[in-house]
């Protein structure tokens, strides 16, 4: 147990602080390295930990990335972002228009990916109007991750929820659809009402942009494989192999070669969840997410409802300390014993994901848009928060509020 908790603890303070004082540490290296520990001290074996990475993640995670990255190769988020610009006549509509925008794509794609996407997008537009780009970097990562809670695909800590729960990818749209359209809502208000001052009256400046050259051949082949992708979603065909075979597909007909879209995956972040999902599995072994959950369980209670609310600020809380990601892993081993799992994976799913909002660090969407912004993006941690707590609070109020009345309804199983 020494070990597995040393091992638990230097890795979640490096995936925390995202590196690891006097060592050449990020986030993936650092789980790697503690997954690796986990087998070398014998807290596993290597056979157990090949067989705590969870291969259905990460291949549902690959097979997303493939088809986002034939997208952009085709020119889909230029041409998205320019019908957003022409369709805004007012700099405040234009903020509407991007965090509805982000949150769309961000539902059948996955939200880091769209916001690497659209963020350089977003501050051309804005360059080209004169406006200030804060607001709008905002605007696409908290309508990202508000926007993602709608589905299965739409961010990691959603597929682990799919693959660990058994939730068909339509019961999840099904029962989070409108808390997330409500999120949605809240996001581009409050952004509004906040940064109201910043945001100029009148007409944009800059003209009607030309529209961006778009491959239409293959933008209609990437399409055509992620609407078969989400068809094979909605009939309740396996997440990951529907995922792959749909990239695959893509691939084979795309008329050109497969390496720059290969080269747009994320491959750290996937070699970052292989590594926590053995690092989990470690503490698993050694009995220490059974003392973790015999610390929360008094205060879960016993009614479905109550410990949905409890869990759910726990996870908003735990996801700013350890990211969403590892703590969605970590709530695998406790949800199965509560009283409704599928709510309570529900409203975990919900909760971690808006929760996203509250810090820099508390989504790799926020930090993917200020790292790609530079100087533009600069703000500080504590106005970060400010305006995070103000949209985290309303959104998870909202959010989940909605989500206990459609189980109390009996809206959803």
């Amino acid at each position: 147990m020494i070990a597995a908790v040393a091992v638990f603890a230097l890795t979640y303070v490096a995936v925390a602080a995202g590196r690891f004082p006097y060592l050449s540490l990020d986030r993936p290296a650092a789980a790697l390295l503690g997954a690796v520990l986990m087998v070398a001290l014998g807290v596993l074996t290597p056979a157990e930990g090949g067989a705590a990475v969870n291969g259905e993640t990460l291949g549902l995670l690959l097979g997303m990335m493939v088809l986002t990255a034939y997208l952009g190769e085709a020119g889909f988020f230029r041409w998205a972002s320019w019908r957003v610009l022409r369709a805004a006549g007012t700099p405040r509509t234009l903020l509407w228009g991007v965090v509805f925008t982000a949150g769309a794509l961000s539902a059948l794609l996955v939200n880091d990916t769209v916001c690497l996407m659209m963020t350089p997008l977003v501050l051309r537009m804005v360059d080209d109007a004169d406006l200030p780009p804060l607001p709008y970097l905002l605007a696409v990562a908290f309508g990202s991750n508000a926007g993602s809670a709608a589905t299965l695909t739409g961010n990691p800590q959603n597929m682990i929820v799919g693959t660990l729960s058994g939730i068909s990818y339509a019961h999840f749209t099904a029962a989070l659809a409108l808390p997330a359209l409500a999120s949605l809502l809240l996001v581009a208000a409050l952004l509004h009402a906040l940064f109201r001052r910043a945001l100029p009256r009148g007409p944009l400046a800059g003209g009607r942009p030309a529209a961006p050259e778009v491959d239409r051949a293959l933008l209609a082949k990437a399409l055509g494989a992620l609407a078969l992708a989400v068809a094979g979603f909605l009939l309740g065909l396996e997440l990951a192999w529907t995922a792959l075979f749909a990239a695959a597909l893509c691939m084979a007909i795309a008329g050109r070669a497969p390496r720059e879209a290969l080269q747009r995956v994320d491959w750290p972040l996937l070699v970052f969840f292989a590594g926590l999902f053995v690092v989990v599995a470690g503490i698993g072994r050694a009995g220490v997410t059974e003392r973790m959950y015999q610390a929360v369980a008094p205060l879960l209670g016993a009614d479905p409802a109550r410990q949905s609310a409890v869990f759910g600020l726990f996870s908003i809380a735990a996801s700013q300390v350890v990211s969403n990601v590892p703590f969605v892993i970590l709530a695998g081993e406790w949800i199965p014993r509560l009283a409704d799992p599928t709510l309570l994976w529900l409203a975990t799913a919900l909760c971690a994901t808006l929760a996203g909002n509250l810090t820099i660090v508390g989504s790799v969407a926020n930090v993917i848009v200020l790292e790609l912004a530079g100087s533009r993006g600069r703000i500080g941690f504590w106005r970060f928060f400010r305006v995070g707590a103000v949209v985290t609070a309303a959104t998870v109020a909202a959010g989940l509020g909605i989500l206990l009345l459609e189980h109390r309804l009996g809206l959803i199983g």
